[in-house]
């Protein structure tokens, strides 16, 4: 299983913006007047930035730090040539730590500096957002073009615009914004979208679409092409045919741990498990609050055990079911499958769930497989 990147408590909050659940907590709270941008010392952690130079703001206080466990890092401005080199000394030095959430705002710049600035948030395992310091009497609206774009690409984990923010890739190689700077070869930029695992031809224009000279690019675009995953690596599938049947492994890295869903098919039976890395000691804690313990086949709770159907295994939440075998075909065919441990209250819950459709082609594989080893009576010969 790779390694998880920012292992933390896998909850209902690891597919959440980082900066909508910090607005929210703080309006819980009755602390919405606070600004979030004051450091632990009272002041803003920023460079100093002329007007052609990309402005850094490091919002560090305790407060975001209780909500998001990183530092919220605003990147806004012109990418000047000379910003990678400021935003790694931040890097070096601690003061942007590894897995923090960039948020960016810039139409003009060096598109060379983007991706300078987008190798660097690739090594720190860094999560990349669209957004701006909030500031009275300004548009809260974030725009992203050029040589933002590919800053953004950098993100180990990047997150599609929301609200009224926008990106945009230039359908010229030059900087937007009209400022001069020389043209990059159309390898490099080739050359860094392979490293970030970015498909050009997510890029280009629909056919027949007037960019005029920008194409905006939407939300569902971003996650359908994978130039966006909000929080999450793509789902891995693989299966073998082992002694005691088929084995199907699916595996899936968030920015909060790693998460494991196997199915076994044995002759006459079919065995689920499931493994949530958290922590020893956090899945010491999920075990013990939790109240019962469940798998989810399209966001509904089956194969439910009220207790003892989780425990504590590799520093893992450790779950097994037996499934009806001529039921399987609802999991191949399903949207989506996940793993859940739950408290006496909707308050707490932690574990996971895998979206299928990606994975389509290798579960269809898998099922052929099972009834090729070990076949079954049909559902309606089984109901």
């Amino acid at each position: 299983m790779p390694n998880a990147i920012g292992m933390k408590n896998v909850s209902r909050r690891a597919v959440v913006n980082p900066r909508l659940a910090l607005s929210l907590f703080l309006l819980a709270a009755g602390l919405a007047s606070i600004s979030v941008a004051q450091a632990r010392d009272g002041s803003r952690s920023s460079s100093h930035a002329s007007a052609d130079q990309l402005a850094v703001q490091v919002t560090d206080d305790r407060l975001t730090l209780a909500v998001t466990d990183v530092p919220q890092v605003y990147l806004y401005g012109t990418i000047d040539e000379d910003a990678p080199q400021r935003v790694g000394a931040l890097i070096r030095s601690g003061k942007i730590p590894s897995g923090s959430d960039i948020y960016l705002n810039s139409s003009s710049g060096s598109i060379g500096a983007g991706m300078a600035l987008g190798r660097l948030f690739r090594t720190g395992s860094m999560v990349t957002h669209l957004g701006k310091p909030r500031r009275k009497g300004e548009s809260n609206t974030a725009i992203c073009v050029g040589a933002c774009v590919y800053a953004y690409f950098g993100g180990l984990y990047r997150w599609a615009p929301t609200g009224s923010d926008r990106i945009g890739v230039s359908t010229t190689s030059a900087s937007s914004g009209g400022s001069s700077q020389s043209t990059q070869p159309s390898g490099d930029v080739a050359g860094y979208l392979k490293d970030m695992g970015i498909d050009p031809a997510a890029l280009a224009p629909a056919p027949g679409a007037a960019s005029n000279g920008t194409v905006w690019l939407s939300a569902d675009q971003m996650m359908t092409s994978g130039l966006a995953n909000n929080g999450r690596l793509p789902l891995v599938a693989k299966y073998q045919t082992l002694s005691t049947g088929p084995y199907l492994t699916l595996d899936q890295v968030d920015r909060h741990g790693e998460h494991r869903m196997t199915i076994e098919c044995k002759p006459g039976r079919v065995i689920l498990t499931a493994i949530n890395k958290v922590g020893n000691e956090r899945a010491k804690d999920i075990v013990m609050r939790g109240t019962r313990s469940y798998f989810e086949l399209n966001r509904q709770e089956i194969l439910t055990q009220q207790s003892g159907g989780a425990e504590v295994a590799s520093e893992s939440i450790s779950m097994t079911r037996t499934y009806p075998p001529a039921r399987l075909q609802y999991i191949i065919y399903a949207p989506s499958v996940g793993a859940w441990v739950a408290g006496r209250t909707s308050a707490f819950r932690n574990g996971f769930t895998f979206e299928l459709e990606p994975v389509r082609s290798t579960l269809k594989q898998y099922y052929e497989a099972c009834w090729q080893a070990a076949p079954w009576p049909t559902s309606k010969q089984n109901s």
